[in-house]
């Protein structure tokens, strides 16, 4: 397969039914025989395409989703984590505030569609005319996306069924009771190093953009990790093999794909910012695996049509602009790191992490029809202001100068909107209505670029999108040597180093974190402990690299249940970023008072503070729940069969 299109139809001739009446589809009606509809290779092939659509599934987080606005988007996972939060006033994240209410279907809960598709495949290698290789390949392209959703599940819910069969009435499965989570993982971590052995080598019919070995080990790297850690910190057994089969799958990758994108803009750390705007990431160094672009086939709405539109809802918010180190290499808690401050948002992201300018819209004034255009266009349509402080991140950005759309550079200041019109400064607070504008002062433009055709309010976005890079393996590497006490600095060199040479920041020298690296230092809750235990200090460098590196990807919710850490991340109320009371007013906007946890309103006696975006949870008398780490199951399947049971507390 050329390309990975997301709405393919169905094998000709064969359609896929089933019963309504359990929480598993039952076994389907086809119209054309099964001995006749899997004979040869293209049968399987055209059978399994539509399987690729999970990679753009609104079920996981990390999917390339079709659109932008948090909800089914693409930044619901980092959302749900509190690492952005929706523009609304009425946004607030529902596990802070507790609002996630009981649900009779759906959430995750799917054993048919995937599942289905993928086990009546399987069930069919045995009997076609294919070589024994070709059979191998298929089985353990089918082991990879059965896992692959299994992978969802497990985390979703933690015990589940087991189901590996085409089901009829008469299945034990089909009323059969939730399978132990380390049980199942167990399963889905022998079929992927199955698919890994067998897979072979059949680029030449599938192209080079299809699962292949290097893909299941992508799977793995992730697989690995996310359970390893679970079992961890969630006092579960047997954390130790997932973690050294996480080192060992992920060093494989790292052989083959030894460089990282650089990107073609001048721009510091231009290649991690155009990993995600490109229009062909074909030959890119990194990419495992890709949504392509097709024009007039795979024309993908939002993303960054939504960046430069009114519809964009989510923003960053002051507690994740905190967690990106100085360009050298410290945390702005440190004492050392000559960090500026945040009394202005230029002293905010003065000689940060590149990667924050590439997420975050950095701040400007200019001129429309001022004088003093840049010097490379004298014809541009704006000027410099007189106070030179306004332009710093232009300088450091580079000046979209022409402004035609698709514009010149991939993330140039000033910024424009859909139909190229001029967005004179940043911050640009509100509410809605208007484009670009957010109420935390920190707009959120991961996936924005003035490369893509998006004027007269068209919704094309001509990028190709990563499924899996190996910037997300170096991260899982670098994690699981950590936690197996092996993190040493060639660790470092090989994995955290590489990233930060990319974005231009300081490299991470080991012998130099302890304790006072960071005295600002997060918290975990073990089981029973609400008051938390501080993250050791290597550990918390390599997750804060992880959590910058993938920021506007979808893991946070991942990784912050995973960690234990959903309380410190989720019960911090949001805060914009730092003003004068008069400045607030201006906007309609009012302080945060951070003794009370709630706005100090419009008759407050603060004159300056972090702008009021949402109340604190836990002054509220809210906050995160323990029942939170596993979801609910939808209440509909518990009816249907007894032996289906809930998870604690809901």
């Amino acid at each position: 397969m050329k390309k990975i299109l997301i709405s393919i139809a169905l094998l000709a001739g064969i359609t896929l039914t089933g019963c309504n009446d359990s929480f598993l589809d039952k076994t389907p009606v086809t119209d054309l025989t099964e001995e006749n509809a899997f004979t040869s290779y293209a049968n399987f092939q055209s059978f399994m395409w539509p399987c690729y659509e999970m990679f753009t599934n609104t079920t996981i987080a990390t999917s390339t989703r079709s659109n932008g606005w948090g909800v089914g988007g693409q930044y619901e996972g980092d959302v749900d984590a509190n690492y952005f939060n929706n523009r609304s006033s009425s946004g607030f994240n529902e596990f802070a505030y507790q609002t996630v209410g009981n649900v009779a279907s759906g959430n995750g809960w799917n054993f048919s569609s995937f599942i289905r598709r993928i086990n009546i495949m399987l069930s069919h290698i045995d009997g076609s005319s294919m070589t024994q290789e070709e059979k191998d390949h298929w089985r353990a392209v089918g082991y990879f996306f059965h896992s692959f959703w299994y992978m969802e599940l497990i985390n979703r819910f933690g015990d589940v069924p087991w189901v590996d069969q085409v089901l009829t009435e008469e299945s034990e499965a089909t009323y059969g009771p939730r399978v132990e989570r380390t049980i199942v993982a167990d399963y889905v971590l022998e079929r992927l190093q199955w698919a890994e052995e067998h897979i072979g080598d059949f680029s030449t019919q599938d192209g080079n953009n299809a699962i292949d070995q290097d893909c299941v080990r992508a799977a793995l790297s992730r697989f690995t990790l996310r359970e390893g850690t679970w079992r961890k910190y969630h006092g579960l057994s047997g954390y130790e093999a997932y973690l050294e089969e996480c080192v060992r799958v992920s060093e494989e990758l790292m052989l083959d794909y030894p460089e990282l994108y650089t990107g073609t803009d001048s721009q510091p750390g231009a290649g991690y910012g155009e990993m995600w705007t490109t229009e062909d990431l074909g030959g890119v160094p990194g990419i495992i695996l890709y949504k392509e672009y097709v024009s007039g086939i795979n024309a993908v709405q939002g993303g960054c049509y939504l960046e430069h539109t009114s519809s964009q809802s989510i923003e960053v918010n002051q507690n994740t602009v905190d967690l990106y180190l100085m360009k050298n290499g410290l945390p702005i808690h440190n004492p050392e790191s000559g960090y500026y401050g945040d009394r202005t948002m230029y002293d905010t992201f003065r000689d940060r992490d590149p990667r924050l300018y590439h997420t975050v819209i950095p701040p400007y004034r200019v001129e429309a029809g001022g004088a003093d255009t840049p010097e490379e266009n004298p014809n541009a349509d704006w000027g410099y202001t007189s106070d030179p402080v306004e332009r710093e991140y232009i300088d450091i950005m580079g000046a979209n100068y022409s402004r035609s759309n698709p514009g010149i550079g991939m993330k140039r200041l000033p910024v424009q909107n859909w139909s190229a019109s001029l967005v004179t400064e940043i911050p640009r607070l509100g509410e809605g209505g208007a484009y670009l504008q957010c109420r935390s002062g920190y707009y959120l433009w991961k996936l924005y670029c003035n490369w893509e055709e998006n004027f007269n309010n068209g919704s094309l976005n001509v990028a190709d999108k990563p499924i899996f890079k190996i910037e997300e393996v170096l991260l899982n590497y670098a994690e699981a040597m950590c936690e197996l006490g092996r993190f040493t600095q060639d660790a470092a060199d090989r994995s955290i180093n590489k990233l930060r040479d990319r974005a231009e920041v300081a490299r991470m020298t080991v012998a130099q974190i302890n304790d006072s690296f960071d005295p600002d230092r997060p918290y975990y809750y073990p089981e029973g402990n609400t008051a938390g235990v501080q993250v050791p200090a290597l550990l918390w460098e390599i997750r804060r690299e992880r959590i910058i590196e993938l920021l506007g990807e979808g893991f946070g919710f991942y990784d912050v249940r995973r960690w234990r850490m959903a309380p410190w991340f989720i019960n911090q109320a949001p805060r914009g970023i730092w003003v004068t009371k008069e400045y607030a007013t201006a906007n309609n906007r009012t302080l945060y008072n951070e003794s009370t946890g709630f706005s100090d309103g419009a008759s407050g006696s603060m004159t300056e503070g972090y702008l009021y975006l949402f109340n604190d949870p836990v002054a509220e008398g809210n906050g995160w729940l323990d029942k939170y780490y596993l979801y609910q199951v939808p209440t509909d399947e518990i009816l249907l069969n007894p032996d289906i049971t809930q998870n604690p507390g809901w």
